[in-house]
């Protein structure tokens, strides 16, 4: 495994940022692996993320805030240091539709996803025999109009006891409230099966096919109070034909979501996604 430090960092946009972080990193004698910026010149905005080998770096880390606090207060930034040998605690939420489901505990098998998947969370019982596949606990929680209240604090009960720092919402097909959200500000992940911002809100295909699209799509983007309204962090399309049922769209669309959310949390867990204003940058 990687043994590696990343430094996310946003600031306003100035000269020296990039030589004073790589100066930084030389002089305790790291050696920077990965190096990518980006400036947001309608908000005079930089970001960037550095990551750097941990062998040879002579410092302990837990005196990083410490140390770097000059550069961060000279630039004014916001930064956040992140380890590969962390491997985050991600929970999936799962209805009826598995394709997801089964594509993310495929890629965390294989190695693909480097974190950890302590327990799914459904409000159907229809995914559970995947989750007994791939020895992950799975929790049925009815979800009703009747308990809605009941069933979110339920859940989030489950998600502290496991230290959960990610939720991934594979077909999810239920709204959550803007309470439950708060709780995990930029750290819950949605699926949703149409190319935003065209098609929000349910049936997206049905809305598609009776437009007569030419392209079908599929968008993973971090969940906020605003419904499909979020920072939007991965998005792929597919060619549709006249001659393409309904059905036809929802299985190319099913192929597209998997991919989809699989490369966002990647991404996510592999702290490459950024978050200013309503947008974010992905660093390849």
């Amino acid at each position: 495994m990687k043994n590696s430090a990343t430094l996310l960092i946003e600031c306003p946009d100035q000269r020296g940022i990039v030589a004073a972080v790589a100066d930084f990193v030389f002089r305790h004698e790291g050696n920077i692996l990965h190096a990518d910026q980006h400036q947001a010149a309608e908000l005079d905005l930089f970001l960037c993320r550095v990551e750097w080998d941990l062998a040879g770096f002579r410092m302990d880390l837990g005196e990083f805030p410490r140390l770097f606090a000059p550069i961060a207060e000279k630039f004014k930034m916001k930064w956040r240091l992140a380890l590969s040998s962390h491997r985050q605690r991600v929970a999936i939420f799962v209805s009826k539709y598995d394709h997801c489901l089964v594509d993310l505990l495929y890629r965390h098998h294989s190695g693909e996803l480097a974190c950890e998947i302590p327990l799914i969370i459904s409000n159907h019982s229809d995914a559970q025999r995947h989750s007994e596949f791939y020895h992950v606990p799975f929790h049925t929680i009815p979800v009703s109009k009747d308990n809605k209240t009941e069933a979110e604090r339920e859940q989030l009960d489950l998600l502290r006891k496991h230290d959960i720092e990610l939720i991934v919402l594979a077909r999810y097909m239920q709204i959550l409230s803007p309470d439950f959200i708060r709780r995990f500000p930029d750290r819950i992940i949605n699926i949703h099966h149409s190319f935003l911002p065209a098609f929000i809100g349910g049936k997206p295909h049905q809305q598609a096919f009776e437009r007569g699209v030419k392209l079908i799509g599929a968008t993973a983007h971090y969940v906020t109070e605003g419904l499909d309204d979020g920072p939007i962090i991965d998005q792929d399309v597919a060619r549709i034909s006249h001659r393409d049922t309904l059905e036809d769209l929802v299985q190319k669309g099913k192929d597209l979501e998997k991919v989809v959310l699989s490369r966002a949390v990647r991404w996510h867990i592999e702290n490459r996604v950024l978050l200013f204003g309503k947008k974010t940058v992905v660093f390849d």
